[in-house]
């Protein structure tokens, strides 16, 4: 079944795409966060009908993981359009003019909820976008942790599943359905031992880790991350190296990291404190980190040999580049000490 998933997940992802134009001015977000849901978050559509029919394929991509992890969080999709002038005028869902004229509303729960470019420029995805319907999950309900915990775990699981789908495609696009099979079994034997979601959701890139390093060639790994990461939405350029780590720190991966001194573009050395990725038997699974290097460095520069150490309160993350021998370390590493 797991080929079947990432083939289906592959489709739906080609699909949403092709329907994505550069010059639209609608986009996908859930309507309560603000999330951009995967796999639309990026990309623009030229007309409210076309968005409303990626929304519903992304649903439909939501629904493919879920079936092999309940947790995917479940959005509340709905079509965005911002203005070009700096007006502060909005309308919501249930005011926006419906398909068959101005004055009929829209029977369509993907409507458009209209934001100025003011408004867009200020907004956080921390922050609610629209208020939430009947049968929405109260982010602050006194079951459920709030503010910033809460917001770090739900960054945290939807890091884990934007990477996992992505991997999955790759995985998929380049035959390895051993590797997929193998994930899943791994995944499966860990949630029987995992109650947490936000445990079980890093469980499955751990998973994903180890069965990567067992399946597949060091150059095959390095092929589907590099995969999995045009997958991804693009990132801002810089440096490589302190965009992965910012964006693992903020989706509460890892807790802090320091770069030392002696770092440089082709060899940087990293110190990570309270990462929430586990070692197990000997091995540290560096695929998030990884992952998320690829997503910021051009393929003929990336770094191709990760090493691990353990050091007081935490990891010594070594990076470098330019090694003629096979990738080192690129989906799980060797712990040294």
């Amino acid at each position: 079944m797991t080929h079947v998933i990432g083939t289906t997940l592959l489709e739906i992802s080609d699909h949403i795409e092709s329907l994505a134009s550069e010059t639209g001015e609608y986009s996908l977000v859930c309507a309560r966060y603000g999330d951009r849901p995967v796999p639309a978050a990026g990309l623009r559509f030229e007309s409210r009908p076309v968005a409303r029919a990626a929304a519903r394929a992304a649903e439909q991509y939501r629904d493919t993981l879920r079936r092999y992890d309940p947790g995917v969080p479940y959005y509340d999709v709905i079509v965005r359009q911002e203005f070009a002038d700096d007006g502060s005028a909005a309308e919501t869902a249930g005011d926006a003019p419906g398909p068959d004229g101005p004055d009929e509303p829209s029977s369509d729960p993907h409507d458009v909820r209209r934001f100025s470019a003011a408004e867009a420029s200020e907004w956080s995805l921390s922050d609610p976008a629209v208020g939430g319907g009947e049968g929405t999950r109260d982010r602050n309900a006194p079951d459920e942790p709030s503010g910033r915990d809460n917001d770090r775990g739900r960054d945290r699981v939807e890091f884990c599943h934007e990477a996992a789908a992505a991997l999955f495609e790759a995985l998929s696009a380049g035959g390895h359905a051993d590797a997929e099979s193998a994930v899943m079994d791994a995944y499966f034997d860990l949630a029987e031992r995992v109650s947490d979601p936000n445990d079980l959701c890093l469980c499955l890139l751990e998973a994903m880790a180890a069965a990567l390093h067992r399946r597949l060639t060091p150059d095959e790994q390095a092929s589907v991350l590099a995969a999995a990461a045009a997958g991804l939405p693009p990132v801002s350029a810089g440096d490589p190296v302190a965009g992965a780590f910012e964006r693992l720190a903020g989706a509460g991966v890892v807790g802090g990291y320091s770069r030392t001194a002696d770092s440089t573009a082709e060899s940087a050395t990293v110190l990570v404190s309270d990462c929430a990725l586990t070692a197990r038997d000997g091995r540290f699974p560096t695929l998030p980190l990884v992952l998320e290097l690829y997503r910021g460095t051009e393929p003929g520069h990336r770094h191709d040999a990760i090493r691990i150490a353990s050091v007081d309160g935490g990891w010594r993350v070594s990076f470098s580049a330019g090694s003629d021998d096979e990738p080192v370390g690129i989906a799980s590493a060797s712990i040294r000490s």
